[in-house]
């Protein structure tokens, strides 16, 4: 799989678009003004390619707390092939994010397992976004050089 980053509203940037809306607006009815909420002008897109296809993709942007990972998605016929995986690896080995205090996310409760597989682990209090259940998750750079052992 190729993976590709950007931070410019291009050709990248438009296949994370199409992967978002197919995912989270046609199949889990978010409602397109929620999914697309003005703020990807302030993310960096990744985008995983399959022989030159988008299937998969997330979005990071840098806080105060740390690198937050949000609208992580992967086309219905390219799932439980490890793409997901490969690109948050990808993503969690990122130079730029090197110095980052952690990873955050907010995971429908769903991926809860499947971060956790990544070294990321529960904090907070469950909550409810767009209709669907989600727990905070968090991965520090201390839990990711453990997870790698």
């Amino acid at each position: 799989m190729e993976i590709k980053l950007t931070d410019q509203l291009d050709q990248i940037y438009q296949d994370a678009r199409t992967i978002r809306h197919h995912v989270f607006v046609e199949e889990q009815g978010i409602a397109e003004t929620d999914e697309f909420d003005g703020t990807d002008s302030d993310a960096i897109h990744f985008v995983g390619y399959v022989n030159g296809e988008p299937v998969v993709t997330a979005r990071t942007t840098v806080t105060k707390k740390g690198v937050h990972i949000q609208r992580v998605a992967t086309e219905k016929a390219a799932r439980h092939q490890a793409y997901a995986k490969q690109l948050l690896e990808y993503l969690l080995d990122q130079p730029m994010f090197e110095d980052a205090p952690m990873f955050y996310l907010g995971a429908q409760k769903t991926a809860i397992g499947f971060y956790q597989t990544l070294g990321f682990e529960k904090y907070g209090e469950p909550f409810e976004e767009v209709g669907i259940p989600h727990v905070n998750m968090r991965r520090t750079h201390s839990a990711a050089d453990h997870h790698d052992r």
